[in-house]
């Protein structure tokens, strides 16, 4: 099945459901989710930045466009020009906290979307959270929590965490996981009817 020109099809290259959510609110619904598979490591000495833009750019150039546009993104917490990792564990999570306490960090999210044709548009949104000074208990409560399972950085603004944050200076749709002012103009260009 092909997309039809006038009213263009999207499949996310995705399995967030925080991204899913979040591109509803432009009344966007994705025809198929496809999370592309790709290998996440950054490269030796890659900035935070370029590794956001290469992220988003190969899951949306590993995922078959079958007459589809392709919406991906990815998100990294950067701590000056050190990649925070998506936390698995407590141990890892617990230090990522203990990074951000009191300090300013950036959030950067990426997306790509590929037409039809293989071509690529991308936009990237930075942002900069500052966490309040935490408490060991503050830290313990939010790790018992489990929010920060999976998350980059590890923490979820749209959870407890946002009771942490003292300040926020750009998207906050952006450090959820899709930032929405930049996707509504990149799919505004490909000719999607937004509002």
């Amino acid at each position: 099945m092909t997309a039809s020109v006038s009213h263009p099809s999207l499949i996310l290259a995705s399995a967030s459901p925080r991204r899913r959510e979040l591109i509803a609110r432009l009344g966007i619904e994705p025809v198929g989710i496809s999370p592309a598979d790709i290998d996440e490591t950054p490269h030796s000495a890659e900035i935070p930045r370029d590794y956001a833009r290469r992220m988003a750019r190969e899951k949306a150039l590993a995922v078959p466009s079958d007459g589809y546009f392709i919406l991906s993104g990815d998100t990294v917490v950067a701590a000056g020009r050190r990649i925070l990792p998506k936390t698995e564990d407590e141990q890892s999570a617990r230090q990522c906290l203990q990074l951000l306490s009191g300090r300013r960090h950036r959030v950067l999210s990426a997306i790509a979307l590929k037409y039809p044709d293989g071509t690529l548009r991308e936009k990237l949104s930075e942002t900069i959270v500052r966490f309040k000074r935490l408490s060991q208990a503050e830290i313990d409560a939010y790790i018992a929590g489990g929010e920060w399972d999976g998350k980059a950085g590890g923490y979820a603004i749209q959870g407890s965490a946002e009771g942490l944050i003292a300040w926020i200076q750009g998207s906050h749709s952006g450090v959820v996981g899709l930032p929405l002012f930049e996707t509504r103009a990149l799919l505004k260009s490909a000719g999607f009817a937004i509002g």
